[in-house]
C-alpha cells in the first residue's frame, strides 16, 4: 500500500510539471543511467533526441507513466536526471526542492531574455573560452562541453551553449558573473539593464553568489573541469570502495550524519548539521559521504597520518586510492588548523586516471571544504598551471605537467611551480619511479633539495620546505631479480627513489584477504599444429627473399629474435648504402609480422596484413611514376620488382590457404571454449582478454563479432587500445576509451579485448573472467591483470601455445611475486638505522649518476653543429635536408621550412594519421619523391602546414674529420640542438 502511495505521488510530480521537465532535461545523457529501459526503446529515443530533444523527453515520460511499474523506477529516473546534471529539471522531481512561484517566474523571464538577445550573444561570445569557464562554474557538464566544442562554427557552438546552460539550476546569475569575468560589459547591460555591480546589489533573492559559486574563476587560458558526479554505487569490492556502507544500505539517520561536513576541518567546523547541509546544497547536487577506513586500511595509513613519507602497498581492489583521499583530507585539515600552508598534488602516469581519481575519489569526498581540480595534457585549452596551483587545494594531474612546470621554474621562478609550493605529493602507481621515468625526475629534484637543506641546517639557515611523499602501488615488482638479496635491493631502491618507507598489511591480514578475493587460476595450453601450409608458404617466400639479398638469419622465422635480427640488418644496410639488403630486410619484417599475427589470431588477419602492405607499396609506386610520366616497369628497380612479383604471384594461393579452417590457430579454439564456458554458465558475466598488440585486439573483437555462437550466449565485445599512434594502425582517443569503459560499466558491453593499457589504473568494473591470451609479461603486469578479476568466484585463464614457453614464464612470475612479498616484509621490518643508511647510500649514488648524466647530456647536445649534419632517405639514399633546415616545435616536433624541400616529397593520404590534437593536427604522410619511402607526417600547427620528420626514416651523415653515418629511432638520441620554430623566421615567410 505504501508503495502504491509513493507511485501516485511520483506520477503526480511528473504529470504536474511535465512541460517544465521536458524543457529542462537532456535526454541522451539521461538515458545512459536508465538501465531498466529496454535497449531498442533507448535507441529510438536517442535518434529522436538528436533532432528534437523535447519530443524525445515527452516520449520518455509517457513510457515512465504508462508501463508496468518496476521497483524503484522513480528513484532511477531522479538519479539519471541528477547524474546527467540536468539540475533545473531535478528541482521538479522533489517536493522539498521546488522553487517558489516568484523564483520560477524569474527563471522563465531569464530564459526569454536569452532567447530575445541570442542573435547578439551568438555574434559576441567566443564559444571555447566561454564554455571552459561555464564548465568550471558547473553550469555546463563535461558532456555538454564536448558537444559544444564539437560544433563546426562559432554560431552553432554558442547556440548549443545557450541551450544547455539554461537547463542548469541557478544558471542566470552565474552566467552574468562569467560575462563580467570575460569583460563583456555591453552584454551584461543588455541582459540586466545596468552594470554588473547594480545587478549584484539587486539580486539577493537568487540563491547563488556568483563571486563564491564553486571555486574562483581561473584566468582566460584555464580549462577547469569540475563536475559533481557520484558513482552509481560504492561497491566494497571495487578499487575505490572502502566505506563500510553504500548509500543504499544506509538508513536515513545514517545519511543525515554522513552528509555533514567533517568536524575536523577548520573551514567546516562551525554551524549545525542543518546549516552545513544547506551550504552544500546551495551549489551542489550530491552530498559528501563520510569516510570510514577499515582496520587494514588504517594500519597502512597511520604512518602517513603522522606525517611520514610512506609507500602504501595494497592489492588491486583493496581501496588504496580511498586511503590516499583520507590521508589528503586529514593533511589539509591538520595543517590549516595549525595555520600552515597546505597544498596536495596527486600525480598519475596515465591521462584517464586524472578524470577517474577526480570523479570517483577526491572531488566527491573533499568538495565541501576544498577546491579540487583535474589537469591533463588532454585539455583542449592551455592551462596556466602555476595559477591553478595557487587557487586550488587539491590538484590531480599527469606527472609530466608538474615536471614541465618545475623545469619552467628553473628558468623563471614566477612562471613555474616549486616543490616547496606543495605540502603533500601523492604518486599513484609509484613503482614507475625508476631511472628515466618522469616520476623519478621529480623525485631527483626533491632529493637534491633535501641535500641542500642539510647544508643549510649546518649553516643554521632556513631550509626550503619539502612535501610529504605518499606512494601508492599494488606491486613494486623485483626488477628481474632471481634471489632474495637482489629483490630486497630492488625494493630498497624504490624506497630510496621516493624517500619513503614501504608499508603493507601485517596485523589485519585476515580482513584484507577476506576483502580481496583471489581468483581461480587456469592454464590452457594449445598444442602446436604440425601441419601449417599457410605458415610454411610464408616461410618459403621469406627464404626466397633471403637468398635474393644474401641475408642468412641465425633465428627461426616468426620469432621475436628473428625480428630483432632483421631490424638490425635494416639499419646496417642503410648505413652501408646497400639498398637491396635494406629493402629486403624491411619486407622480411612484414612477413615475420604476418607469422606472429597468425600465431595469435586468424590466418586471414595475417594475409590482410601483407595484402595491405603490398597494396600501399604498389599505390605509392604508381603515383610516383605517373607524376614523372613513366610506366611502373620503367621506374622501379630490380629489387622492388622482385618483391612485388613474389607477393602478387602467390597472393591467390595465400588467400586460399588462409580460408582453410582445419589449419586454424589452436589457441583460438582454447579461447573460444573459455569464453563460451563462462558466458554460458553465468548470463551476467563480464570479462577482459589481454592480448599483446593493438592489431590482435581489434582482430579478436571482429572474430568474436563474426561468430554467431558468441551472440547466442550474449557476448557483447569491443576492443580497448592505447592512445599512441603510428602509420600502420589507428589508435583510440581518450574519449573513445572512456566511452567503451562506460558501456562496459552499464552492461552494454560485457567483454573487453585490451592491450596493456587496461592492466593498471583504468576504472574498469570487476570481472568474472580475465584471459591472458598469448602474452606473458613480468610479475607486475601479472598482479595487475589478476586484480581485474574481482567478482565472486572469478577466474584468471592463461591461453598460450606449448612452444611459447608460457608455462615456464608464468612459473617464473609466480616465483618472483613470492620473492617480492618476502622482500617487502624484510624491508619494512628492517632495523631503522640500517634502513636509513641503505637509503642514504642509494640516494647519494642516484644524485652522482644524475650529475654525470647531465654533464654528458650537455656535452652531447652542443657537440655537433646543425650545419655539419645532413639527412638522407633510408631507402634510396637521396638527400633530404640539412640540419640547418630543421626547426623544433615545443621541444618535440622536428619540421622543415625550406621551400626547396617541398620538391623532394609528395603528400600521401593516410587516414590512420589524420587526427586532431590540442595545438596541431596531422593530415597524412609525406613520402620520398624518388622511392616512396614514408618520411613523416603533414602537420598543421597554428594554421601553418609543415612537414614533420621521423628520424627513424633517415640515415644521418656527420661531416666532421671522420665522416660517420648513423640511424636512430628517436630525436633525443641525436647530439644536436636545432633552432626553435618561429613565425618570424625568414624562411617561414617565403612562399
Amino acid at each position: 500500500m505504501q508503495q502504491d502511495n509513493s507511485n501516485e505521488i511520483h506520477e503526480n510530480m511528473i504529470v504536474m510539471f511535465r512541460s517544465r521537465i521536458c524543457s529542462h532535461i537532456q535526454v541522451i545523457p539521461v538515458l545512459d543511467y536508465m538501465h531498466s529501459l529496454d535497449q531498442e526503446f533507448k535507441e529510438v529515443l536517442r535518434a529522436r533526441a538528436a533532432t528534437e530533444n523535447q519530443e524525445a523527453a515527452r516520449m520518455l515520460l509517457d513510457r515512465l507513466l504508462s508501463e508496468t511499474r518496476r521497483p524503484n523506477w522513480f528513484e532511477e529516473f531522479v538519479t539519471a536526471v541528477r547524474e546527467a546534471e540536468c539540475t533545473q529539471a531535478e528541482m521538479y522531481l522533489s517536493p522539498e526542492n521546488l522553487p517558489p512561484p516568484q523564483k520560477e517566474a524569474k527563471y522563465d523571464y531569464c530564459e526569454k531574455l536569452i532567447s530575445w538577445l541570442s542573435p547578439r550573444l551568438l555574434k559576441k561570445l567566443e564559444p571555447k573560452e566561454t564554455t571552459a569557464i561555464c564548465l568550471s562554474k558547473e553550469i555546463c557538464s563535461q558532456e555538454d562541453a564536448d558537444i559544444i566544442n564539437g560544433k563546426q562554427n562559432a554560431f552553432d557552438a554558442n547556440r548549443e551553449l545557450l541551450s544547455r546552460i539554461t537547463k542548469k539550476k541557478d544558471w542566470f546569475k552565474v552566467f552574468v558573473a562569467i560575462l563580467n569575468q570575460l569583460g563583456r560589459m555591453e552584454l551584461i547591460k543588455e541582459l540586466t539593464g545596468g552594470t554588473y555591480e547594480e545587478f549584484i546589489d539587486g539580486a539577493e533573492e537568487m540563491d547563488v553568489d556568483p563571486a563564491n559559486h564553486k571555486s574562483n574563476c581561473l584566468d582566460d587560458s584555464t580549462h577547469s573541469e569540475v563536475t559533481d558526479r557520484q558513482n552509481d554505487s560504492h561497491d566494497v569490492t571495487g578499487e575505490s570502495s572502502v566505506c563500510e556502507m553504500s548509500y543504499s544500505e544506509c538508513s536515513q539517520s545514517d545519511l543525515d550524519s554522513s552528509f555533514s561536513k567533517s568536524t575536523d576541518s577548520p573551514d567546516c567546523s562551525k554551524g549545525s548539521v542543518e546549516e552545513n547541509e544547506h551550504s552544500m546544497r546551495k551549489g551542489r547536487a550530491s552530498p559528501v559521504p563520510k569516510m570510514t577506513l577499515r582496520d587494514y586500511q588504517m594500519e597502512v595509513a597511520k604512518p602517513a597520518l603522522d606525517g611520514e613519507n610512506i609507500i602504501i602497498c595494497l592489492p588491486t581492489g583493496s581501496g588504496k586510492t580511498r586511503v590516499a583521499v583520507y590521508i589528503a583530507r586529514h593533511h589539509l585539515d591538520e595543517r590549516k588548523k595549525n595555520g600552515l600552508p597546505a597544498k596536495v598534488i596527486v600525480l598519475v602516469n596515465k591521462v584517464p586516471l586524472v578524470d577517474q581519481h577526480f570523479r570517483s575519489e577526491f572531488y566527491p569526498y573533499m568538495k565541501d571544504c576544498y577546491h579540487v581540480i583535474k589537469i591533463s595534457g588532454d585539455c583542449q585549452l592551455k592551462i596556466s598551471f602555476p595559477d591553478v596551483v595557487k587557487k586550488h587545494d587539491v590538484i590531480i594531474c599527469t606527472a609530466q605537467i608538474l615536471e614541465n612546470s618545475l623545469m619552467q621554474a628553473e628558468e623563471d621562478e614566477e612562471e613555474g611551480v616549486q616543490l616547496s609550493d606543495v605540502s603533500l605529493l601523492i604518486i599513484d602507481e609509484c613503482h614507475h619511479t625508476q631511472k628515466g621515468g618522469v616520476y623519478n625526475n621529480i623525485m631527483l629534484r626533491y632529493m637534491q633539495q633535501k641535500k641542500e637543506n642539510k647544508k643549510l641546517q649546518k649553516l643554521q639557515k632556513p631550509v626550503v620546505p619539502l612535501p610529504q611523499i605518499l606512494g601508492l602501488t599494488a606491486s613494486p615488482g623485483v626488477g628481474g631479480a632471481n634471489n632474495s638479496k637482489k629483490a630486497e635491493e630492488h625494493i630498497l631502491k624504490i624506497c630510496a627513489n621516493l624517500d619513503s618507507r614501504i608499508k603493507t598489511v601485517q596485523e589485519n591480514i585476515a580482513q584484507l584477504q577476506n576483502q580481496v578475493k583471489q581468483p581461480y587460476k587456469q592454464i590452457e595450453i594449445a598444442e602446436d599444429n604440425n601441419k601449417n601450409p599457410f605458415g610454411d608458404k610464408i616461410k618459403d617466400m621469406m627464404k626466397s627473399i633471403e637468398t635474393f639479398s644474401d641475408l642468412y638469419p641465425p633465428n627461426d622465422h616468426g620469432s621475436q629474435s628473428y625480428e630483432q635480427w632483421v631490424v638490425q640488418k635494416m639499419k646496417t644496410a642503410a648505413k652501408e648504402e646497400n639498398r637491396r639488403q635494406h629493402v629486403c630486410a624491411h619486407h622480411l619484417k612484414k612477413y615475420n609480422d604476418a607469422l606472429q599475427i597468425y600465431d595469435t589470431i586468424r590466418m586471414s588477419d595475417a594475409f590482410i596484413h601483407l595484402l595491405k602492405f603490398y597494396t600501399e607499396e604498389k599505390k605509392r609506386a604508381i603515383m610516383l611514376n605517373e607524376s614523372d610520366g613513366a610506366s611502373l616497369s620503367e621506374k622501379i628497380d630490380e629489387t622492388d620488382r622482385f618483391l612485388m612479383d613474389l607477393f602478387f604471384e602467390h597472393k591467390k594461393e595465400l588467400e586460399q590457404l588462409s580460408e582453410k579452417e582445419e589449419y586454424e590457430n589452436e589457441k583460438l579454439i582454447k579461447l573460444r571454449r573459455s569464453i563460451m564456458e563462462e558466458f554460458t554458465r553465468n548470463s551476467k558475466a563480464r570479462g577482459i582478454i589481454f592480448t599483446k598488440t593493438r592489431q590482435s585486439a581489434v582482430a579478436l573483437s571482429e572474430w568474436i563479432g563474426d561468430n554467431e555462437k558468441f551472440k547466442e550466449v550474449g557476448v557483447r565485445a569491443h576492443y580497448i587500445i592505447g592512445a599512441g599512434g603510428n602509420s600502420d594502425y589507428k589508435s583510440m582517443t581518450q574519449n573513445e576509451q572512456k566511452k567503451v569503459i562506460q558501456k562496459f560499466k552499464n552492461g552494454e558491453l560485457n567483454l573487453l579485448i585490451a592491450t596493456s593499457v587496461a592492466e593498471e589504473g583504468l576504472d574498469i568494473k570487476e570481472c568474472n573472467i580475465v584471459i591472458v591470451y598469448g602474452c606473458i609479461h613480468n610479475e607486475i603486469a601479472m598482479v595487475q591483470a589478476r586484480g581485474r578479476a574481482r567478482a565472486e568466484e572469478s577466474a584468471v585463464v592463461l591461453v598460450a601455445s606449448r612452444s611459447s614457453g608460457a608455462i615456464d614464464h608464468d612459473s617464473v612470475n609466480v616465483y618472483r611475486e613470492n620473492l617480492m612479498h618476502k622482500a617487502i616484509q624484510k624491508v619494512q621490518t628492517m632495523d631503522p638505522k640500517i634502513f636509513a643508511e641503505k637509503i642514504q647510500e642509494f640516494q647519494k649514488q642516484t644524485i652522482v649518476e644524475r650529475k654525470v648524466k647531465k654533464k654528458k647530456d650537455l656535452q652531447k647536445v652542443y657537440q655537433k653543429n646543425p650545419g655539419k649534419v645532413t639527412f638522407w632517405c633510408i631507402k634510396c639514399q637521396s638527400l633530404v635536408c640539412s640540419g640547418l633546415d630543421i626547426r623544433v616545435i615545443e621541444d618535440m616536433h622536428h619540421v622543415v621550412l625550406d621551400q626547396k624541400f617541398k620538391k623532394r616529397y609528395k603528400k600521401w593520404e593516410n587516414k590512420t594519421l589524420q587526427e586532431k590534437f590540442a595545438d596541431y593536427q596531422t593530415n597524412g604522410e609525406i613520402i620520398c619523391n624518388n622511392c616512396g619511402r614514408p618520411w613523416g607526417t603533414i602537420m598543421v600547427h597554428k594554421g601553418t602546414e609543415v612537414p614533420c620528420l621521423k628520424i627513424c626514416n633517415f640515415v644521418i651523415k656527420y661531416e666532421d674529420e671522420k665522416m660517420t653515418k648513423d640511424t636512430l629511432d628517436v630525436w633525443r638520441d641525436l647530439p644536436i640542438k636545432f633552432r626553435q620554430f618561429s613565425f618570424l623566421s625568414d624562411d617561414s615567410d617565403s612562399d
